[in-house]
């Protein structure tokens, strides 16, 4: 893993977007398509704004997203596919697609499954992640499941993990963030051939320092990324704070 710290969350995000646009511009130069992993949240959103500017044929790029809550609808302000729509695919011209998360159907197990025969047919070039405050990896809160290879899962979300959300204002109150939501899974995350993990914040140095100097372990589920050949974290000095070599 590689860790790039820098000073403030516009030079991180900015630093982020230009690894990721110089990675799907390489795909897309081998293959002439390319297929990306996208990531929302607060910590999230300054990387997108910034990669939405960046030099990319988004026509020809495949998007999935990492998770969305069980039950909620598109157009709640929490709902991850109205955040995508909103901050990425109304800013470019394209994607070819984008895979959405519908985890307000009434069958989530069968959305679940849906999702894992789509993204089995389009390995991922490039997945562009965060960390939670409980050191969650998408919505894979721990004890994260490490070891199925489903590429979707319904999860139950922690409570670190929903007054995380809360906190951030998506929700008016702990009591309005679902217990549920789908997630990818671990496994599918870890199948990503370039992996940019964009964290600000010194409410996730805690997180960062134990994903990055801790162990590998599920009770630090981003602590994964140690185990992957192609990590760049990219750190703004609050959320780097913790770590020792910082």
């Amino acid at each position: 893993m590689e860790v790039l710290i820098e000073p403030d969350v516009t030079s991180m995000s900015r630093a982020a977007a230009r690894l990721a646009a110089e990675s799907l511009r390489h795909a897309l130069r081998d293959r002439g398509q390319a297929n990306l992993i996208l990531a929302t949240g607060a910590s999230q959103l300054e990387m997108l704004r910034e990669l939405v500017q960046c030099d990319v044929d988004w026509q020809q790029v495949t998007c999935f997203h990492l998770d969305e809550y069980v039950g909620l609808p598109e157009t709640h302000p929490a709902s991850f596919r109205r955040y995508l729509k909103h901050e990425f695919c109304d800013r470019i011209d394209g994607p070819q697609e984008f895979h959405w998360v519908h985890a307000d159907r009434e069958d989530a197990a069968a959305e679940c499954q849906r999702l894992g025969e789509l993204i089995r047919r389009h390995p991922i070039d490039l997945a562009c992640v965060g960390i939670g405050e409980n050191g969650h990896l998408a919505f894979n809160d721990p004890p994260a499941d490490f070891e199925t290879d489903d590429p979707f899962l319904v999860v139950e979300l922690d409570e670190a993990c929903r007054r995380q959300q809360s906190g951030e204002g998506w929700f008016a109150a702990l009591e309005d963030v679902p217990h549920r939501a789908i997630s990818m899974s671990i496994q599918q995350i870890m199948r990503s051939a370039i992996i940019v993990c964009t964290v600000p914040d010194q409410r996730k140095a805690e997180a960062v320092a134990a994903a990055v100097e801790g162990p590998v372990t599920p009770k630090v589920p981003a602590s994964i990324l140690q185990r992957h050949p192609r990590v760049t974290l990219f750190l703004d000095q609050a959320a780097a704070s913790h770590l020792s070599q910082a």
